[in-house]
């Protein structure tokens, strides 16, 4: 929606900065922490922060009082960091190696099918509020509808088979569970930024949110009137799950290796990526802020866009679609790629884990560049170039990839990513 609903970003950008802020320390804890716990239960509870967060918004509605949205970031934060790890442990290690593509892929439509389903809500709720209407907040009955299907969300979450139970199509089991405790996992932790090969994903972990600030804040939340914001939500999300499909046949293509697999993949999302920036760039040199207590409206040629305007609506329209088409291939392709490491289920708890707390430090800086005021012109540069850092060393890790990652449990994802061509980096992890 841009903003949280809220015309003053703001509280929003504060509270997102608290979010990741916790969110990068439980992102790299948090595959200790489910390894430890269980999936069913870290899920449960940690989904149920997404519903205390959105509560707070209904609070803020009616006393325009920041403080409890803010403070619900934090643990949000926490419980975000917690969940993302145990979803990209299911999501890449229950699959056959064959089909992890496809299995990223379906989590990707059914993630980005809620967020259709917050798109169509304001939409619909807000669709006979004209452009003469834009600047009231979001209504209490859109959160309340969001508080719900979060707490339903959380509690489906007890229906899931643990790692142990899992039998894949072909009759191979996920992972045989090892004994863990605190002072192993402790230990696992240490050892994630002492990976040569992990530490080289850390500038595609920075850049793979770092854009949703600008997008859902300078670009939909300051150039559309609300319901448009609803709409284009919508239409972000869903042009996410139809990419999502379609990259699947890349990543599980069988008469590719997979290290050509990853190349062609990441090759795509270089030039897509690069393509949507440029068009970005056009749009931004048109405009240089939003509306705020001076200013009701923004600066762009007409005012506030609506979709009833389709002369002005359809180009910025369409590019959120493509903005939101890319996202889901990068992120694809960053599971993907972390899942090519290792089938072991713990492993890739805290890869995963790792991933998601890096890329939360980025967007932590993202939503406090906002929060600064930072030019709006300034942020799409700074988007574009941190993007474009991360090709460089994404391409080397993806260029070493083998097409197979042994199954073999109790050995460490490192001696088998990586071909004979790097046996130099394998024996630098191994000393380590």
């Amino acid at each position: 929606m841009g903003g949280a609903g809220q015309i003053d970003r703001t509280v929003s950008n504060n509270t997102n900065t608290g979010i990741y802020c916790t969110f990068i320390v439980f992102g790299v804890l948090g595959g200790a922490i489910v390894n430890l716990f269980g999936i069913r239960w870290t899920i449960c509870v940690s989904g149920l922060t997404y519903a205390l967060y959105s509560s707070s918004y209904i609070y803020y509605n009616h006393t325009k009082n920041g403080s409890f949205s803010i403070a619900t970031g934090p643990i949000l934060g926490i419980g975000a960091g917690i969940l993302w790890s145990a979803q990209g442990m299911v999501m890449m290690s229950y699959p056959m190696e064959n089909r992890k593509g496809l299995c990223i892929s379906v989590f990707w439509i059914i993630f980005n099918l809620g967020g259709v389903i917050g798109g169509i809500v304001p939409f619909v709720i807000n669709y006979n509020q004209g452009r003469e209407n834009h600047a009231k907040p979001l209504p209490d009955s859109c959160y309340i509808v969001f508080v719900c299907l979060q707490v339903l969300g959380a509690l489906c979450a007890l229906a899931l088979s643990p790692p142990e139970r899992v039998i894949r199509r072909d009759g191979s089991h996920v992972v045989l569970m090892r004994y863990t405790n605190v002072r192993q996992e402790a230990l696992e932790i240490v050892k994630l930024f002492l990976n040569p090969w992990i530490l080289l994903l850390i500038p595609l972990s920075l850049a793979s949110n770092f854009f949703y600030t600008y997008q859902y804040g300078p670009f939909n939340g300051v150039l559309f009137t609300l319901r448009t914001r609803g709409l284009n939500s919508m239409l972000y999300w869903a042009s996410q799950m139809v990419a999502a499909y379609a990259v699947s046949f890349i990543h599980d293509r069988d008469q590719m290796t997979r290290r050509n697999r990853g190349l062609v993949s990441l090759g795509l999302i270089a030039l897509l990526t690069n393509v949507v920036w440029g068009c970005t760039l056009a749009v931004q040199l048109r405009y240089t802020r939003g509306a705020d207590d001076i200013h009701p409206t923004n600066d762009y040629p007409g005012g506030l866009i609506d979709f009833s305007e389709p002369s002005r609506a359809a180009g910025p329209m369409i590019l959120f679609c493509f903005m939101g088409a890319v996202d889901a291939h990068l992120q694809s392709f960053a599971y993907w790629l972390i899942g090519t490491m290792t089938n072991d289920s713990q492993m890739l708890a805290r890869y995963a884990g790792f991933y998601k707390g890096i890329q939360s430090l980025g967007a932590a800086i993202a939503w406090q560049l906002d929060a600064q005021k930072v030019p709006l012109m300034t942020q799409v540069i700074v988007n574009w170039v941190l993007f474009n850092f991360a090709i460089p060393f994404t391409c080397y890790v993806t260029a070493h990839i083998k097409d197979h990652s042994d199954d073999v449990v109790d050995r460490p994802a490192d001696d088998w990513l990586m071909d004979s061509r790097t046996s130099k980096l394998d024996d630098y992890y191994r000393e380590i």
